[in-house]
């Protein structure tokens, strides 16, 4: 039966099961005449995410789904699919179906993958589409970083944490790892990522330096400077392997894989950077710090800028050159102008010349390469000509590519199509054989028009036509009236009613030529603009190099755009220790403001020796954890090279910065917020040096007071006396801990003021000297729109509280005041009793009341309260 059933299936269907048995992990797309069509599950998903039409039909007597597109709108929905986190397999026709009288030959030609994507509909202008490998060493874990759009190769190995921050930073939009090691990757790094598992035996040393040195054809990796990472290597040699799997094999423009350098940048792990919101945020429609800053005008300046902000420096020389620049910039506004609009005309030189590379570069995309080299040459003049070292050194480096930029201009029409298939791609005058045939083709009409004319004057036969058909191609149609004057020479065709058709030797040979010109025109037109690009592939690495400087200038700029109109100043980069910020502002608030409002600033100042400490506290909404956010981001675009918001900065240099702001719940994996909290802290406290800067908002809110405040304690205690000696900012609404500025030296008090007035608090949001004696949480709430009745036994209880003279009283202040309230709430303001008892009060005369009379009705107030607390219970 089984054999039976196998025999109805159709050749087409053997042909697509045989090769989706191949890549069974993917959606195959199958070339089928005009169409890629999907069948079965794959066809469900493509219906699904596409928004296309679910069909079926039946196949050996089963019923199959499908789903298909037009082969011409492969580039609308391929990306929709990749996007969709789909592997998809295209599978072409691979030879010409009108050349075979059996099933066409078919194969997937590529297998496109959310982390090998090069089209743009695909890809972010300004951000990297990162292909990402991690190989679980015994001591340590490898990454490795590739952009196939870009050529970018990077990579690195550490512990998890460092791994963990790396993710972050690099945000791959695909990670391959073993698939022996799939359980202790998500225990790691979670489940978000897109994963694709490979086989254990590629994830071995010898095979990874060897696939490496034969695509670098090179004999050892030491003139990358990462020979030495085991690990890293491993993941890197895992990469490449994919890419030739996934039928990726022109790769020149991969040029070299660079090491991460985890001692050039400041560290900051996860938690920080998300804290921080430097470039994405949890929360809906929030604005980030790359948001704001980001000034970049070109694509590889976008892309560079958010490295830069993943990964400042720590090199002081290498930030005060940035500083330098960007000082230049501001003061030279001309130069910074002209600079920028030349910018404005460069195209993505990286992605471009990577499409040349891989050979997926279009006619129209050679003339945007051209005329991007073109604006490089009066920005290479600029910089040269500028009185600033670094912007020398730009200029000097960047490469003019004369003979590239002439190349194309005298190969490529100015007005190149997309498609090459569409034809006018050459210039004219670049092939004397294209030129003659376009002739032949496409001034065709002319040759007739001149050939009718000499035959009229030749043979007096005025009504001469020429004109063709299918039949027997072209023609010269004689009326019956004139057949006596036809030449010998011609030989008739076709007889009409009136007329007689004839051909001529010269009709013939004309025709010869003009029949298949056009294809011949296509396909020379596709051969030579082929050797034209295979031709500039000689020229990826000068054009690499021209768009990572002009990244590089383009970055600068963004600095000296964002400064001039916010009015940042230039930072002093010191190796003190010190940390000293006048008038201080949060970058990303300030925008945020209502129109006519000023942002309220503040100054910080940290060392190690006198100031190490500065608690914090004050109400909340005060904008504690807003000076706390704007010390980190300030210290941050400092150290990146930019100027910062703030009237003087004066920045030891920091090497870590450790953020614990905010609620962080990973209730999803078991942990509670104080759980999730504590680890946070615990990795600060592990992990701090001198250079650090450590930010604490709210420790030890998670859990009782006491707890809490003892934690805290003990936290601001062990960084007080750790031989590190970290500047440090704690905000807290644990007034208790202004007394450790008695104990602990550099320990000192400060606190976000505010104005009360009568019914209301003012946020002043201004960093004062001292500590502070109120949190002002009942004012918050009622400006939260709390019920009133919440509100009033709130203030109830805290004035009790307050008539304490020591915690330890508090409880049984509280205990007593909840037994009070129990008794009271057995009136209700709207109970008939209560009015009857008002009533009862009100006229009772006192002054004529006698001891007996009052007694009496005390009695008779008693049991009517009696009753009513009967019926209660």
């Amino acid at each position: 039966m089984a054999a039976k059933k196998a025999q109805q299936v159709t050749p087409l269907m053997k042909q697509y099961n045989a090769i989706k048995a191949k890549y069974p992990d993917a959606l195959l797309l199958f070339r089928v005449g005009d169409f890629y069509e999907t069948f079965g599950e794959d066809a469900v998903k493509a219906a699904r995410i596409l928004n296309i039409v679910l069909t079926n039909r039946n196949n050996g007597g089963e019923r199959t789904e499908l789903a298909g597109f037009p082969h011409h709108s492969l580039n609308t929905y391929l990306p929709k699919l990749v996007k969709a986190g789909q592997r998809v397999a295209i599978c072409d026709q691979l030879e010409d179906p009108k050349l075979t009288k059996k099933i066409v030959k078919r194969g997937v030609t590529e297998l496109v993958t959310p982390g090998v994507a090069l089209s743009d509909e695909v890809l972010s202008s300004k951000s990297n589409n990162f292909l990402c490998a991690i190989h679980f060493g015994k001591k340590n874990i490898g990454i490795s970083f590739l952009d196939v759009s870009t050529g970018e190769f990077l990579t690195a190995q550490g512990t998890s944490e460092y791994i963990d921050k790396l993710l972050q930073n690099f945000g791959p939009s695909e990670v391959l790892i073993q698939k022996k090691v799939r359980k202790d990757f998500a225990k790691e790094f979670g489940e978000d990522y897109h994963c694709f598992y490979m086989e254990d035996w590629l994830f071995k040393q010898d095979f990874a330096t060897e696939t490496l040195n034969s695509h670098f054809q090179t004999k050892s990796l030491k003139g990358f400077g990462v020979e030495h990472l085991e690990e890293g290597v491993i993941s890197a040699g895992a990469i490449l392997h994919y890419l030739a799997e996934t039928q990726h094999h022109k790769l020149q423009h991969i040029t070299a894989i660079s090491r991460i350098a985890e001692e050039e940048y400041v560290w900051m792990d996860r938690f920080t950077i998300r804290n921080l919101e430097l470039y994405h945020s949890n929360a809906m429609n929030a604005v980030t710090l790359l948001d704001v800053i980001d000034k970049t005008i070109s694509p590889m300046g976008g892309r560079l800028l958010k490295r830069w902000l993943a990964l400042p420096l720590k090199n002081a020389e290498k930030i005060r050159k940035r500083h330098e620049v960007v000082e230049f910039l501001i003061k030279n506004t001309s130069v910074l102008a002209e600079v920028q609009q030349h910018i404005k005309e460069i195209s993505d030189l990286e992605r471009l010349i990577s499409k040349v590379a891989t050979g997926k570069v279009s006619p129209r995309e050679v003339n945007q390469l051209k005329h991007s080299l073109d604006a490089v040459i009066p920005i290479k003049k600029l910089a040269t000509d500028c009185d600033n070292e670094a912007l020398k050194i730009i200029g000097d480096n960047l490469q003019s590519c004369d003979l590239l930029r002439s190349k194309i201009k005298e190969s490529l029409a100015e007005n190149a199509p997309v498609n090459v298939q569409k034809g006018n791609v050459i210039a004219e005058g670049f092939s004397k054989e294209l030129d003659e045939l376009r002739n032949l083709a496409f001034s065709g009409k002319d040759y007739l028009n001149n050939m009718l004319e000499r035959e009229t004057k030749a043979t007096g036969i005025t009504s001469l036509k020429i004109g063709s058909n299918n039949v027997f191609g072209y023609y010269i149609e004689v009326r019956n009236s004139h057949k006596d004057k036809v030449p010998e020479g011609w030989v008739r065709k076709q007889t009409l009613v009136n007329a007689e058709r004839y051909i001529t030797e010269e009709l013939k040979e004309y025709e010869a030529k003009i029949l298949g010109a056009e294809e011949k025109i296509l396909q020379l037109e596709q051969e030579l603009f082929g050797k034209l690009v295979l031709w500039m592939s000689e020229y990826i690495q000068p054009v690499q190099q021209n768009a990572q400087l002009v990244a590089h200038l383009d970055c600068l700029c963004s600095f000296a755009q964002q400064a001039k109109v916010e009015q940042y100043c230039r930072p002093v980069i010191e190796d003190e220790y010190e940390l000293d910020i006048q008038e201080g502002r949060h970058p990303v608030i300030e925008k945020q403001l209502p129109v006519g409002e000023n942002y309220v600033t503040n100054n910080v100042q940290l060392d190690r020796e006198n100031q190490q400490i500065i608690m914090i506290t004050g109400p909340n909404m005060s904008g504690k954890s807003a000076i706390l956010r704007q010390t980190a981001l300030i210290v941050l675009m400092a150290q990146m090279g930019s100027f910062v918001p703030a009237k003087a900065a004066n920045i030891g240099l920091v090497d870590k910065i450790f953020t614990r702001v905010g609620a962080s719940d990973n209730i999803s994996m078991g942990e509670s917020t104080f759980m999730v909290e504590m680890n946070e802290t615990a990795n600060i406290l592990n992990n701090i040096s001198k250079r650090s800067l450590v930010l604490l908002d709210e420790i030890g809110r998670g859990t009782s007071t006491y707890d809490g405040i003892s934690i805290a304690w003990a936290i601001s205690e062990y960084l007080h006396e750790h031989p590190a000696r970290p500047k440090t900012l704690f905000a807290t609404h644990y007034h208790e801990l202004n007394e450790m500025c008695d104990t602990f030296t550099r320990i000192k008090n400060f606190n976000v003021s505010v104005k009360e007035l009568k019914d209301n608090v003012l946020f002043l949001r201004k960093l004062v000297p001292g500590g502070s004696e109120h949190s002002f949480g009942i004012h918050v709430a009622k400006m939260a729109g709390m019920p009133q009745q919440v509100l009033h036994r709130a203030n109830k209880i805290l004035k009790k509280l307050e008539k304490s003279h020591s915690m330890e009283d508090s409880g049984e202040i509280l205990k007593k005041s909840a037994e009070d309230e129990m008794q009271l709430s057995f009136f209700n303001l709207d109970d008939p009793l209560l009015e009857e008892l008002k009533e009862e009060l009100l006229h009772i005369d006192i002054d004529t009341l006698t001891p007996v009379e009052a007694l009496m009705k005390l009695a008779e107030i008693k049991r009517m309260l009696s009753s009513k607390q009967k019926t209660k219970a």
